[in-house]
């Protein structure tokens, strides 16, 4: 008998386990106590610091200190920032050996070394956590970065998502259960899907009713839901009391004004995923969901998009955040949805930094543990060569990166003393 995806992943996983222990800086814990020097520092919540020590015991920041004293990592004239969040990726969405689109299902200890890759090059692009949602295949995965096991960003991720099919994804009570298996499963948070996919024009995919089942028994549930919606679909699953709409494409500004009123948040996408699309689009073309009217669909999508994060940064009170939807292809350049945010989505760039950092936080339920430079949060720190609120594309300049106390890449030189 074959073994089961879980089980191949779980081998695979403890392979990669034995030839990154050495080597990984996670191998060993950080306990001493550690001081970085910074003349500016963006707090994650929309304040400059400067001139400033942060000191760090273990996975933890203690102290934020005025500059002065020995440091054991010397960051001046670099910018430091909390590790960003991205609320919305795919990490074990790999490339076959064939170089063609293979998804997330991916079985074979290849395909778990191309997802521990992505992970690596998602962290070395300074994103200390992500919400990947979601895939079976993401559980071992986020579970041996959390054991210190692989170096990666933190993973949270809805195991199995609610694929939308009209009267056939089931009964309010049916959905319920589905929901309540998930969270059996190890979800962290639960991904609905209440339309079709843009490239098939968007069509909602879930009644009212549906989508209010599902919400409600997340909420009951101790979980938060991620809804994949366009057009009517954002009204809805924002009527429906669901935490979070993802893409938002053709939403009106009624419906925008409607999730600033009830709180929703909003993770649109101003161009990277499209534009990853376009890039590979020979290794996408001809797999499963992707047509030639398909790629026609998103060129024309783009704009759209576009226009949509232009009326959403100006929606007074709407919470939007950083999400990707990074998929095959582009793991480690995340960082690019920040210059697309800015540049076409006329989104200010402390805005924009703040949406990947306290308030992606907060959208994940985890404003007290990450986000922010302050005592008592996660030592998730990183630097950027350049100053992101005058030349956004600073965001590609990742020299260092800290998560929870642990130094993962060190462009900047360690003061020895």
């Amino acid at each position: 008998m074959s073994p089961t995806r879980p089980t191949v992943w779980i081998l695979a996983i403890s392979v990669i386990t034995g030839l990154t222990l050495a080597l990984s800086p996670a191998a060993s814990a950080q306990n001493e106590r550690i001081a970085i020097g910074a003349s500016t520092v963006l707090d994650g919540k929309g304040h400059v610091l400067h001139d400033v020590r942060i000191v760090i015991e273990g996975s933890k920041i203690v102290a934020i200190e005025p500059k002065g004293g020995p440091v054991d990592y010397d960051l001046s004239g670099l910018t430091v920032l909390p590790g960003w969040i991205d609320a919305h990726t795919h990490i074990t969405w790999i490339f076959g050996k064939d170089g063609k689109n293979a998804g997330t299902e991916g079985t074979s200890q290849e395909d778990a070394y191309k997802a521990t890759s992505n992970a690596w090059v998602t962290l070395m692009a300074g994103f200390t956590t992500v919400q990947s949602v979601g895939s079976p295949n993401d559980i071992p995965l986020r579970d041996a970065i959390a054991k210190g096991l692989l170096p990666g960003p933190r993973i949270l991720t809805a195991v199995e998502p609610l694929v939308g099919k009209g009267g056939k994804t089931g009964t309010p009570d049916e959905i319920r259960a589905y929901v309540r298996k998930q969270k059996e499963a190890g979800a962290d948070v639960i991904k609905i899907f209440a339309s079709e996919s843009i490239r098939q024009g968007g069509k909602m995919t879930l009644s009212q009713e549906q989508l209010e089942a599902a919400c409600d028994e997340a909420r009951k549930q101790g979980l938060r839901t991620l809804v994949h919606a366009y057009k009517e679909a954002v009204r809805a699953a924002t009527l429906a009391g669901c935490t979070e709409v993802e893409h938002g494409t053709l939403a009106t500004d009624d419906d925008l004004k409607l999730m600033a009123e009830k709180g929703t948040y909003l993770d649109p996408q101003a161009g990277l995923v499209i534009e990853n699309y376009l890039l590979n689009k020979e290794k996408y073309l001809g797999t499963p969901g992707y047509t030639a009217e398909g790629f026609v669909a998103m060129e024309k999508v783009l704009p759209m998009n576009h226009d949509l994060v232009q009326r959403a940064a100006k929606t007074p009170g709407l919470k939007l955040v950083f999400g990707t939807d990074a998929v095959a292809g582009a793991d480690g350049r995340n960082a690019e949805e920040f210059i697309d945010r800015v540049r076409d989505g006329g989104v200010d760039p402390m805005a924009a930094m703040v949406s990947a950092n306290s308030l992606g936080a907060e959208a994940l339920g985890m404003g007290d543990q990450i986000g922010s430079i302050a005592p008592g949060l996660q030592a998730d720190i990183i630097a950027l060569d350049g100053d992101p609120l005058r030349d956004i594309t600073a965001v590609r300049r990742v020299v260092f990166v800290m998560k929870s106390g642990v130094v993962y890449k060190n462009v900047a030189r360690k003061v020895f003393r």
